[in-house]
C-alpha cells in the first residue's frame, strides 16, 4: 500500500507541475498575443502618421512654389521703395529751391525799382 500512496503522491506532483507549467506557458502566450496586438495597433498609427507626413510634404512643396513666385514681387516692391526714397529726396530738394525762389520773387516784388 505504501507504494500506491507514493505512486499517487508522485502522480499528483507531476499533475500539479504539469498544470503549473501549462499555466506559465499560457500566461506567456497571452502576453505574446497582447504584444502582437499592440504592435499591430502601433503599426496602424504609424501608417496614419506616414500619410499625414506625406500630405505635409506636398503642402510644404506647394508653399515653396508659391513663395518662389512671391520673391519676384518682393524684389519689385524693394525696387519701387528705393525709387520712392530717391524721389522723396529730389522733391525735398526741389521744394527748398522753390521756397528760395519764392522768397526771392517776394523780395524783388516788395523792393521798388
Amino acid at each position: 500500500m505504501e507504494r500506491d500512496e507514493l505512486a499517487e503522491s508522485l502522480n499528483d506532483l507531476f499533475l500539479n507541475l504539469s498544470t503549473m507549467v501549462k499555466s506559465e506557458l499560457q500566461g506567456a502566450n497571452d502576453h505574446l498575443e497582447l504584444l502582437e496586438k499592440m504592435n499591430l495597433r502601433v503599426a496602424e498609427e504609424y501608417r496614419g502618421f506616414g500619410d499625414v507626413a506625406s500630405g505635409l510634404r506636398v503642402f510644404v512643396e506647394q508653399l515653396k512654389t508659391k513663395s518662389g513666385s512671391f520673391e519676384e514681387y518682393v524684389r519689385q516692391i524693394d525696387a519701387i521703395e528705393g525709387q520712392v526714397t530717391h524721389f522723396e529726396s529730389v522733391i525735398s530738394m526741389l521744394d527748398k529751391h522753390v521756397s528760395l525762389l519764392e522768397s526771392k520773387v517776394h523780395s524783388a516784388c516788395r523792393t521798388p525799382q
